[in-house]
């Protein structure tokens, strides 16, 4: 429990589990799960309840399982396995003992639908599918019995076990539990239990051609693992009755584990539907699960997301009791706050226009000393090249600029970054009128950090033209252009991508960014936030853009 001087505002999930330790249940013990389905990556929503469940075991000095709800072979993977695993790590948690599998219950499992047969709670029905949804009725009108539903104890269950044993095709029949047809809840009306699917499981391999619902499963599972908090999003709350359910049927204690919802996270801009991602990286829509347009946690990181940037978010949004959609530009706000802290300043221009200054030795080079981060002096400082010929982004000069324009113009004056005050003296144009390059002279007694006392509005990045590197830079933004690209009935979510969510350029950078390191974090000086991607090779730097410095997206317009 939370020491008194330790305390904070609460969420309610905190409050049930301090009063569950005040009255002494559960042996004053806090026991959660995280129980990801392999069929995918996991995204930022599983990041919440990853950092919510592992998070309230910490805080209450208890355990959490990482527990995959593994019952449909047909969408699982090991590979899925082992994001998942990666994913939990990178956050920073680690589960108690070994993961755990529903699949480690498949046999006890299987008992207790016998034993659900055997006093009269299962059936088997062999009807099709389409009948079977038919007969379910409405929420306001009741369902319709099955003409299966009052077969004998002993067809039922020598039924069952030659399912078990193969000797029927996918669809033929299926078990389910008999209920209550006219039940309120559409959950309790005869629920399926287990189906036929003659397909290999990731675990268990051929030893199973019959497959527990995850209805059936996820309670008992919760039921053998001890869990005394499970802790489940808003949709679920109508199975909570059907979970109870099952465990009064099978087990005589008094024990259950207390299954709590809360709201998921739905975010601006974003799709959070697995089935939905797998669909833009199988048509080819996202270069794969961890494109950094996508929201998955491998995408985040590799985007130059951090971890701690992911839970000071979901800490930052908290637990809700009702469904709300955050918006994108609170997990920006993360990243950026993070990386300000931990990010080393470096120099590099996009989109170059060169400059000659004209009265700089020939062939002279000075090396320039720069501090890496003003917010941390621990990180001290580096030297940078400085020769006559230098790049800057060409945005920041005009040939004709409005009166409040504090940058590079003809006869204006701009500090050059951790270097000289430099005046543009003319301007070089090709044959066809575009600006070749920038002609200009520097102060030779405005050096930065040598006393001198010459002020001007501007400061401009730039980088020495003979010693800069050529870095592969991946601008990315938004993977969709409307605020609920979900939620809309006459368009598919698809029509909401955004054309512009990569623009590949070859960036001029400073040298010290020849050879770094994949998913090294730097602060490209007044563009943004960027990180190294894997694809980085020796002398040949890719970075991702994580965030720019300011929001881009406030002139969007959207479409659609």
């Amino acid at each position: 429990m939370l020491e008194n001087e330790e305390r904070k505002s609460l969420n309610f999930i905190e409050n049930i589990i301090e009063e569950d330790l005040k009255e002494g249940n559960n042996k004053g013990t806090v026991y959660t799960r995280f129980p990801p389905e392999p069929n995918g990556y996991l995204h930022i929503g599983h990041a919440k309840s990853i950092c919510l469940n592992f998070g309230l075991a910490e805080e209450y000095n208890g355990k959490c399982n990482l527990r995959f709800d593994d019952t449909n072979p047909e969408k699982e993977e090991e590979e899925y396995v082992n994001s998942i695993k990666k994913d939990v790590q990178w956050l920073g948690f680690q589960w108690e003992d070994e993961p755990k599998y529903a699949s480690d219950y498949f046999d006890q499992l299987y008992d207790w639908a016998e034993k659900l047969i055997k006093v009269g709670k299962a059936y088997i029905d062999e009807q099709s599918a389409e009948k079977i949804a038919a007969q379910k009725g409405t929420p306001t009108e009741p369902g319709k019995d099955s003409p299966f539903r009052n077969r004998s104890v002993e067809d039922n269950l020598n039924s069952f076990r030659e399912m078990k044993a193969g000797k029927f095709m996918e669809g033929e029949m299926i078990l389910r539990a008999k209920v209550d047809m006219a039940s309120p809840n559409m959950h309790m009306r005869d629920p399926i239990m287990y189906r036929i699917m003659h397909k290999a499981h990731h675990r268990t391999g051929d030893k199973w051609c019959i497959y527990p619902m995850y209805d059936f499963t996820h309670g008992q599972s919760d039921y053998l693992e001890g869990i005394t908090h499970s802790l489940c999003t808003l949709e679920f709350e109508v199975h909570r009755p059907l979970y109870n359910w099952f465990l009064d049927q099978i087990t005589d204690t008094e024990y259950r584990p207390r299954q709590i919802e809360f709201a998921r996270l739905n975010l601006s801009y974003t799709v959070m539907s697995k089935r939905k991602l797998l669909e833009l990286v199988k048509k080819g829509l996202v270069n794969g699960w961890d494109d950094p347009r996508m929201p998955t946690i491998s995408g985040l990181r590799r985007r130059g997301y951090t971890p701690e940037s992911i839970r000071n978010f979901s800490d930052r949004i908290g637990v809700a009791k009702r469904d709300n959609v955050i918006d994108v530009s609170m997990l920006e706000y993360s990243i950026k706050e993070d990386l300000n802290k931990k990010s080393p300043r470096v120099m590099a221009v996009l989109d170059p226009i060169k400059i000659i200054i004209t009265n700089y030795p020939e062939g002279k080079t000075e090396n320039l000393e720069t501090i890496n981060n003003p917010e941390d002096e621990s990180m001290g400082s580096r030297t940078i090249p400085f020769s006559k010929d230098i790049y800057i982004e060409r945005n920041d000069f005009m040939e004709d600029p409005p009166r409040k324009f504090f940058r590079l113009a003809p006869g204006k004056e701009v500090r050059l970054k951790s270097a000289y005050i430099i005046k543009c003296e003319e301007v070089i144009k090709d044959e066809k009128g575009n600006i070749k390059e920038l002609l200009c002279t520097y102060d030779p007694e405005t050096r930065s950090g040598e006393g001198s006392t010459r002020k001007v509005k501007g400061t401009l990045h730039w980088v020495s033209a003979p010693h800069a590197i050529n870095a592969e830079v991946r601008l990315y933004d938004r993977l969709f252009n409307d605020e609920d690209p979900d939620g809309h009935k006459d368009k598919n979510f698809k029509a909401f991508l955004n054309p512009d969510s990569l623009k590949i350029i070859t960036a001029k950078a400073e040298p010290s960014l020849k050879d770094i390191k994949a998913l090294d974090h730097f602060q490209f000086q007044r563009i943004g936030y960027f990180c190294a991607d894997q694809d980085s090779l020796p002398g040949k730097p890719v970075f991702n853009r994580t965030v720019p410095l300011r929001d881009s997206w406030a002139k969007l317009v959207k479409k659609g």
